[in-house]
């Protein structure tokens, strides 16, 4: 994560470089730039959220309420206990809820913790990969020949662009999902639509999890804060079809196609990096493929690769301009 963010903070470093500015005060500012960006935008929605903490107190009561009800229709209905009482239903799981709470909030403090410590290791990081930059690029080009440093140097810009790449696509679908999300959320008449749907977008980020996440949040206000059920049902059917949209369209042409890598490999990269490095590895392993893709470039050998990972051999619009070599192979296969 920190080589990561290291690359999309290049930039920013070396501009403040051509100020006057040292490597060590370059880097600072440049992480502390993230730092109130980020403190900014909390701050933007912290007072939302405080007016939002008042009418949560019946969260609990709500959906005991809801939960009760539901028990107790289905056992009419079965009949899998026998005089089921809805008051001893209610004083059992508000019980249940005081027992687990202790649990909850150990789990909530160990991760809270964890998310720190790695927090921290990632600023260090980043902070030492960005002032060591210079002797970091010369160790790799010394690895290639004489003939090949050139190569090499020009294959280590091209992974760095890819962090830029994928940044701004990112930032391209959080902003569309974000005013997508907020408009629907506005019609339905939900309450701060904007802190919602732009906390949907933020989320979706990490695929499929963080955009289920997204979703629940504002379904669960909406049921706490209407009467109606057709509410919450509104913002679960809005989102549901955002997702197809974004699932299907948005996210393989905007992200996978600002590092130009295919839908195909874009969905493999998120299954497998959720194997490996969980929510992590989800978003890491795409701008990973499009870095593989370029390192595979390089090489006559991995071409292949690079040609399966990239989305130009399976567009049609740029189907001509890749004639020549796309004939080549072809002919290629035909003679053996």
């Amino acid at each position: 994560m920190a080589l990561f963010i290291s690359f999309i903070l290049l930039p920013v470093v070396k501009r403040l470089e051509g100020w006057g500015l040292n490597k060590l005060l370059s880097a600072f500012v440049s992480l502390l730039m993230v730092f109130v960006i980020i403190g900014g935008s909390i701050t933007l929605f912290s007072a939302e959220i405080m007016s939002l903490s008042d009418h949560l107190d019946d969260f609990t009561g709500k959906i005991m309420k809801t939960l009760t009800d539901a028990v107790v229709f289905i056992n009419s209905n079965i009949n899998f206990i026998d005089d089921l009482n809805r008051e001893e239903l209610v004083v059992n799981g508000k019980e249940w809820f005081k027992e687990s709470s202790g649990s909850l909030i150990q789990n909530a403090f160990s991760s809270t913790a964890a998310f720190l410590a790695g927090l921290i290791s990632t600023i260090i990081f980043t902070f030492l990969i960005l002032i060591y930059r210079e002797g970091l690029t010369r160790a790799f080009v010394a690895f290639g020949d004489d003939e090949n440093k050139s190569k090499v140097f020009r294959m280590l810009k091209n992974i760095q662009s890819v962090g830029k790449k994928y940044l701004t696509g990112m930032f391209l679908l959080i902003v569309i999902l974000g005013f997508a999300n907020s408009t629907g959320l506005w019609i339905i008449g939900i309450d701060s639509p904007f802190l919602f749907g732009f906390l949907a977008a933020i989320l979706s980020i990490v695929p499929y999890i963080g955009t289920t996440i997204g979703a629940t949040i504002p379904v669960l206000y909406a049921f706490m804060s209407s009467d109606s059920l057709w509410v919450p049902v509104a913002v679960m059917v809005m989102f549901w079809g955002i997702q197809i949209i974004e699932s299907n369209f948005l996210s393989p042409k905007i992200v996978g196609g600002s590092l130009n890598v295919n839908a195909l490999v874009a969905i493999l990269s998120l299954l497998i990096g959720a194997s490996v490095w969980g929510i992590a590895g989800m978003i890491l392993f795409l701008p990973f493929a499009a870095m593989l893709k370029v390192v595979c470039e390089e090489f006559d050998q991995l071409k292949p690769i690079a040609m399966l990972i990239s989305n130009d051999i399976y567009d049609d619009n740029k189907k001509e301009a890749k004639t020549s070599k796309w004939e080549k192979i072809k002919g290629w296969y035909k003679e053996k």
